[in-house]
This record gives structure tokens, C-alpha cells and sequence, in this order.
């Protein structure tokens, strides 16, 4: 019993950690605005000259991520319960605890999976005078005037 308590202990633990996230570009050593490197011409590199937030919204509701969560919450608190107390009340409470629970972390999963309906978008002057825009889901230190290169769909501080 001891053993499949741990199990479950550690796989709750482990889908939440999942859903963890970090907020990249926002800690010390925030974006290089220094100009232009002297000694050689950057094909792909230039300098940012506006970040917009791009959060699109394709008027669809995040529905299904805790819809399955909160029954696979309910069905996972449902045999713990029957399996620990003999009181049809702590049951219920299991089951509602369990379901709402499974719930948040099924939104949770949902949001973190669908990673590219929000993110900023980068412009660029390149170096050569053309310009260009970048979609990309964090900033990685990247702040309006910083230098960067675009390599790869994405800017980096260069």
C-alpha cells in the first residue's frame, strides 16, 4: 500500500513539474545593446527596433485539458479513496478534491503544450537596411535596441 501511495505521490509530483515554467530574459545581464561588432560585416545580424506581445486568440476555449484532467483526477482519487477509508463521505471528498485537481493540471498541460499561441514579435534592421520579423515564444534577454542575430526563425542576442 505504502508502495503504490509513493507511486502515485511521485507521479503527481512529476506531471506538476511539468507544468512549471520559467520566465527567460527577465534576470540579471538584461539584452546587449552594444553597437555593431568593428571587425566584420554580419550578414544575419541587426539591431531590434520594436517587440510587440503577441497573443492571438483563435476564440476557441481551452476546454479538453481539464475536462480529461479532472476525470482522470476523479477516476485516480476515486480507487485511492475506496482503498482507504471506509466513510462514503471522505470518498466524495476524495473524488472532488481529485477532480479539481486534475482539472488544474490538465489546463495547466494544455497551456504549456500550446506554447505558440502567445509570444512577442521581434523586428529587426538588419545591418544590410532590410528588415524583418521574428515570432518567438520568449525574449531571452532581447529588449528594443538590443544587436542580435536571426538564425533559425528567431533572434538571439548577438
Amino acid at each position: 500500500m505504502r508502495m503504490r501511495m509513493t507511486c502515485v505521490a511521485t507521479v503527481a509530483t512529476l506531471a506538476l513539474a511539468g507544468c512549471a515554467s520559467t520566465s527567460p530574459g527577465y534576470g540579471s545581464g538584461y539584452g546587449n545593446t552594444a553597437p555593431a561588432p568593428a571587425g566584420g560585416r554580419c550578414y544575419d545580424c541587426g539591431t531590434v527596433v520594436a517587440i510587440e506581445t503577441a497573443a492571438t486568440s483563435d476564440g476557441q476555449t481551452n476546454v479538453a485539458g481539464p475536462v480529461l484532467g479532472g476525470i482522470v483526477g476523479a477516476v485516480a482519487a476515486k480507487e485511492l479513496a475506496r482503498r482507504n477509508t471506509d466513510s462514503e463521505g471522505r470518498r466524495n471528498v476524495a473524488i472532488a478534491a481529485g477532480a479539481a485537481g486534475g482539472a488544474v493540471a490538465g489546463n495547466a498541460i494544455q497551456n504549456r503544450v500550446e506554447g505558440g499561441r502567445s509570444g512577442y514579435t521581434v523586428h529587426v534592421r538588419m545591418d544590410d537596411g532590410r528588415t524583418t520579423a521574428v515570432h518567438q515564444a520568449d525574449l531571452g534577454g532581447i529588449r528594443e535596441g538590443s544587436y542580435v542575430r536571426v538564425q533559425n526563425g528567431r533572434a538571439w542576442v548577438y
